[in-house]
């Protein structure tokens, strides 16, 4: 059975509550949930939120060392910004699928540019929380 975890970035712990009318009302649990009964049987799935880009990127080396098989992560704002958690997912060697939410290239011209995607296999974007069932569908089929 494949270890995938999926890993969401700031603010992301609001969701529901956090602009409604761009990421809608489910919470982080409710995507837990129904990840957990999408995939439950066939990978086990390790969920990680933080607004610390340092605690996202610990969390990345502790999947090497435990030998994860693949990661879904939605970096939040941190996709923008960070070249540190660029260089983290770059160091891990993990297949990553990067998953946003929105489309962000129907957003700010800031949110045009993902330090990250270059670390990672394929972007979602646009889908909404069916992002996240793709990414791990995607992985899944690897």
């Amino acid at each position: 059975m494949k270890k995938i975890a999926i890993l969401n970035g700031p603010n992301l712990d609001r969701l529901g509550k956090r602009e409604p009318e761009i990421y809608g009302r489910a919470t982080l649990a409710d995507l837990e949930t129904a990840l957990r009964k999408e995939f439950g049987g066939a990978a086990q799935l390790e969920f990680f939120q933080s607004n610390h880009e340092g605690a996202l990127i610990d969390k990345i080396a502790a999947l090497v060392d435990a030998k994860a098989d693949g990661l879904v992560i939605n970096p939040g704002g941190l996709t923008h910004t960070s070249v540190a958690l660029r260089d983290a997912l770059l160091g891990a060697h993990l297949p990553t699928v990067e998953v946003h939410i929105s489309n962000i290239y129907k957003r700010e011209d800031f949110r045009h540019k993902s330090l990250t995607a270059p670390a990672s296999v394929a972007v979602i974007t646009g889908l909404g929380l069916e992002g996240y069932h793709a990414a791990l569908r995607f992985l899944l089929k690897g």
